[in-house]
């Protein structure tokens, strides 16, 4: 009770003076990262000089230095690495694909290796192909019709869903799950149609998961880009009996140590409640992740410089986390959420950038129903910064272990129409990313923080 009165004066003096404080200090916040900030130039050098960060790689382990170096320039209170045992997945030499509608006839056309597959043969696999559009298709259409075939998954995503990472959501589970089905009916591998909303010639990998299948029953896995799938698609609907190749050699090694980098400010009042602020610091090895997750490392980053440059003193601790392995395996975010519950840790909040750098739209915000009619009485003062956009539901991977009921987990929202054009793709590269949009993104994580981390919520 005496919580929610003291929460409930909060409100009154966000109302009336306090309103001025935060519009002044907001104003200060965006006119920093506008106009002098460092994420864009820090993104330049992770991708450019660092490039693809996949995790257990060379690329990895300069990442974690360089974050780790960037945040001790900062005069951070501490800045530590968090050890985390990882997967490595090489992909090796790029694959090879081509359909072959008779002998000595071939149109070669783009693939990759989904991130955990297993390689071909040396010489390849060319198989006759059965195209389904979803995992129950296998049971219906059987083994007799499956074994010794590729199964070819071109579920499309659903291009009149507004909101894409639900369309993401509605037909990624081919890709992740394709694969350990297809190989219970006899399939040799599969190609699975990219994640992707246009059509275009950049195929996209992303995980794939055998659950638990003995090595000797796993087959290979890979992406044909969307131009690939609709051609692919049209030939086997006139000829049903063309045949796909595939080459591709990569391979999964036993784990290899890596680290989360994880730097702070100390609260000036409640030290011992933690708002972390953070993306993930691996990526795939086909571009050089600039807005997955590039954009989400840098601008996390960017809160505490921005709070260190403007003298703002956070209440409660706040600190940044750059997690590995997000894609394959989200080992970073378990072992941070792990050590904080070995070390009874009180997590206030929690903000995750990972859905690329555009403009950002708003928040959403997975939290108690309280905790969001409170929310909703603060949202107006983002509002003359284009954040309007406040809706319950996911925050971020990463993030995600730390839930309990309690801590208030939020996920940046930006504008989300072009990011699976990138996505998991070698066009995800640093001159993707707007830096106009890269900054207003790291503005409006840093106002949220700064307006939460001021009030006490139910």
């Amino acid at each position: 009770m005496r919580k929610t009165i003291f929460f409930l004066l909060a409100l009154s003096l966000i109302g009336n003076a306090q309103t001025t404080h935060f519009e002044t200090t907001f104003a200060s916040i965006y006119d920093a990262s506008l106009s002098e900030g460092a994420s864009y130039q820090w993104l330049d050098h992770l991708s450019n000089q660092i490039g693809g960060r996949l995790s257990g790689s060379l690329n990895a382990e300069r990442a974690v230095q360089w974050g780790k170096e960037e945040l001790e320039q900062l005069g951070l209170d501490r800045v530590w690495l968090q050890p985390v045992m990882v997967p490595k997945w090489v992909r090796g030499n790029f694959e090879y694909a081509n359909i072959e509608t008779s002998p000595g006839n071939t149109i070669n056309v783009p693939v990759c290796a989904l991130g955990g597959s297993i390689a071909t043969p040396a010489a390849g696999i060319r198989a006759g192909v059965v195209e389904v559009h979803s995992l129950d298709a296998l049971k219906t259409i059987g083994r007799e019709a499956i074994q010794g075939k590729i199964v070819f998954f071109n579920r499309p995503m659903d291009a009149q869903s507004i909101r894409t990472f639900e369309a993401y959501s509605g037909a990624v589970d081919q890709r992740t799950k394709g694969a350990a089905e297809a190989s219970k009916y006899g399939a040799v591998a599969t190609i699975v149609r990219s994640m992707n909303l246009r059509l275009d010639d950049f195929p996209h990998t992303g995980s794939t998961k055998y659950d638990g299948i003995p090595l000797s029953q796993r087959i290979p896995a890979a992406a044909i880009s969307t131009n690939g799938a609709e051609l692919l698609s049209s030939m086997l609907k006139l000829n049903p009996e063309l045949r796909f190749f595939l080459k591709q050699n990569c391979k999964n090694y036993p784990d290899v140590p890596s680290h989360n980098v994880i730097g702070e400010i100390k609260g000036s009042e409640k030290p011992e409640e933690i708002i972390v602020v953070g993306g993930h610091l691996d990526s795939w090895d086909l571009g050089d992740g600039s807005h997955d997750d590039g954009a989400g490392i840098v601008q996390s980053m960017e809160v505490l410089r921005l709070f260190k440059k403007l003298n703002l003193k956070p209440k409660r601790t706040l600190r940044v986390v750059l997690f590995m392995n997000e894609e394959n395996g989200l080992r970073g975010g378990t072992k941070y959420a792990t050590e904080a519950k070995r070390k009874k840790e009180k997590h206030y909040m929690a903000l995750e950038s990972d859905a690329g750098g555009f403009t950002p739209r708003g928040f959403s915000f997975d939290c108690t129903d309280k905790q969001f009619q409170a929310l909703q009485q603060l949202f107006p003062i983002l509002k003359p910064y284009q954040i309007r956009e406040f809706t319950r539901g996911g925050s971020g991977a990463d993030i995600g272990p730390l839930k309990d009921g309690k801590v208030l987990l939020a996920g940046l929202r930006p504008d989300s129409q072009r990011y699976f054009d990138y996505h998991h793709a070698a066009n995800d590269t640093f001159d993707a990313v707007n830096k106009r949009e890269l900054e207003l993104g790291a503005a409006a994580m840093t106002s949220l923080i700064y307006l939460i981390d001021q009030i006490d919520l139910p």
